[in-house]
């Protein structure tokens, strides 16, 4: 069995990167000869992703605390354990967002084209004015009605722990005056930690939480602390 746990690891990698590479060009096609718009092309990106755990041997199984509105914009705001965490969410949450992005990864080939063909959002890194500007122009797009996931720990925990959420995350939900939804992961830290290039099969569990009210007069601190309390409920019940 471990021969073959092995394999099918093995097996992954290069599934996934010939997967990714078709559903970039499908997404070019798409968009750009048949003109189909970025939320009509969002079922290929979770067929991507799911097809992607299921060659890996994951179960994913997703429990909400209630329905959210469809036609009201979110920031998801999730527990990052794993690279993995991005297939799990993509492939199972179910519901219409975008993943806010590097602006480096914009300028790969093929893939970096058919992300901004998708809507995924720009955000430069660096500081000053131009990080600034990405910032507005990332919460007037979520503001306008984009719901998009962030990972408010700022990198991937090295333990699977839930560690301290950045404050600075909190200014994109302040800034475009959303919901905060708190999501929680379990399970992607024992199929992908940090630092370990093969996965291994397993179940996941994916919670959402009730949405988190915000407003203008709220202290990036507060929101951020609010809502890391929230995702460890979530991971503790």
């Amino acid at each position: 069995m471990k021969l073959l746990a092995f394999l099918r690891a093995l097996f992954v990698i290069p599934y996934a990167l010939l997967l990714t590479l078709l559903v970039s060009l499908a997404t070019l096609f798409m968009t750009l000869v048949l003109n189909r718009d970025a939320a009509s092309i969002q079922g290929l990106a979770a067929w991507w992703a799911s097809s992607i755990c299921r060659a890996a041997g994951v179960a994913v199984a997703v429990e909400w605390a209630e329905k959210l509105d469809p036609g009201r914009p979110y920031i998801f705001a999730a527990n990052h354990q794993s690279q993995f965490d991005i297939f799990v969410l993509q492939g199972f949450l179910g519901v219409d967002f975008r993943w806010l992005a590097k602006k480096e990864l914009f300028a790969v080939p093929v893939w970096g084209p058919a992300m901004r063909r998708a809507g995924y959002i720009p955000i430069d890194r660096s500081h000053g004015r131009k990080a600034l500007k990405s910032l507005a122009e990332a919460a007037a797009k979520i503001g306008g009605g984009t719901s998009v996931i962030i990972f408010p720990e700022g990198t991937r925990s090295r333990d699977g722990r839930l560690h301290d959420f950045k404050a600075g995350a909190m200014v994109l939900a302040l800034k475009a005056g959303v919901p905060i939804v708190p999501v929680a992961i379990r399970g992607t830290y024992e199929i992908l930690p940090k630092g370990r290039l093969l996965m291994k099969p397993g179940p996941v569990q994916v919670r959402v939480g009730r949405p988190i009210e915000t407003d203008a007069a709220m202290a990036k601190h507060d929101l951020a602390r609010l809502a890391q309390a929230a995702v460890a409920e979530l991971l503790q019940n």
